[in-house]
């Protein structure tokens, strides 16, 4: 038989998308745009996923959900869905009271929110975690950590350690809550949870599109109408708009632009694909721009770490932090 030209693997191998021929056992796998060879180990969430013959075969456990609250009021709920709320009033960031007649609940996690910088922003000044039936209650603020006794209800056990930058609460009930010190706060839940939380961070339901349920039961497209229904105190004002920073000061815009692109730049490439860098850019310029009454960098560094703490669950380590930079 003659050669013939062309780029055909011959009978019974198959083109392995990188120039070469395999047989069908040595297929590779693609996530995210890169490629795996065959009996390659990658992890998504809590799962860990091997290539075989170019099929992904993932473990299914079930995660714990992650609430992130940071900066000048932008959250990235359990469900992934991120938007931004410049409220100043206490706001239940997550509770397992949701007008469920039967379940009293065994935790509550209250986050008070008060203007920081000149341009009307909020940050997270403080966090309360009450625990049982209105049992024990921690108290986190401005690099202070109080516990509060309370009238007694179901004991819930907890534990408080520091790891690294980081102040960490593990509860026996499968809530954990860890504090930089600074203005990011992570709720962590576990499984258990999905569907039965409510709150500023979701409902832990697995679907984004329904995040917005407001404190009557309510599905609302509005970040603001939701934000407001979970204040703790009717006295407070409600949010009517969204501040814009940037515009309010636009002599920081180009300066907060310049130093944010550190996420969209060759630092964090190995992370792009795996999380969308634009809504931490968006947010880090929004801070950047807010925080104009000290602490300039502190916000951007917070923005930033915001950014690298999901590439890192996402298994993108990068090492951004330098002398010069945070």
């Amino acid at each position: 038989t003659e050669c013939v030209s062309g780029c055909v693997c011959p009978e019974g191998l198959f083109d392995d998308g990188r120039g070469g021929c395999v047989e069908q056992k040595d297929c590779p796998c693609s996530h995210n745009n890169e490629w795996y060879s065959s009996g390659d180990k990658i992890k998504v969430d809590c799962n860990t996923c091997t290539c075989q013959k170019g099929i992904w075969k993932c473990t299914d456990d079930v995660c714990y959900g992650t609430c992130t609250i940071y900066g000048s009021g932008h959250y990235n709920t359990f469900d992934g869905k991120f938007y931004d709320f410049d409220g100043s009033c206490e706001y239940v960031a997550t509770q397992d009271f949701c007008g469920d007649k039967n379940s009293s609940g065994s935790f509550s996690i209250i986050t008070e929110n008060v203007p920081c910088g000149t341009t009307g922003v909020t940050c997270s000044k403080a966090i309360k975690m009450f625990l049982g039936v209105s049992d024990d209650s921690q108290y986190i603020s401005n690099k202070e950590y109080k516990e509060i006794q309370r009238d007694v209800g179901n004991d819930v056990q907890y534990w408080n350690r520091t790891v690294g930058l980081y102040l960490v609460i593990e509860a026996s009930n499968g809530l954990m809550l860890i504090w930089d010190k600074k203005t990011t706060v992570f709720i962590k839940l576990s499984p258990d949870y999905k569907g039965k939380v409510c709150g500023l961070c979701g409902n832990f339901d697995d679907k984004a599109n329904n995040d917005f349920t407001t404190r009557s039961g309510l599905q609302d497209t509005n970040p603001l109408n939701f934000g407001n229904s979970w204040k703790q105190s009717p006295m407070c004002p409600d949010v009517t708009e969204e501040i814009k920073p940037c515009d309010l000061k636009p002599h920081r815009k180009s300066w907060a632009e310049k130093e944010c692109s550190i996420i969209q730049s060759e630092v964090f490439k190995i992370c792009h694909s795996k999380v969308n860098p634009l809504p931490f850019y968006e947010a880090c310029v929004h801070d950047a721009c807010s925080c104009d009454s000290g602490g300039d960098c502190e916000c951007f560094c917070s923005a930033v770490a915001a950014y690298a703490q999901e590439c890192i669950k996402a298994e993108a380590c990068v090492f951004w932090r330098t002398p010069d930079i945070c």
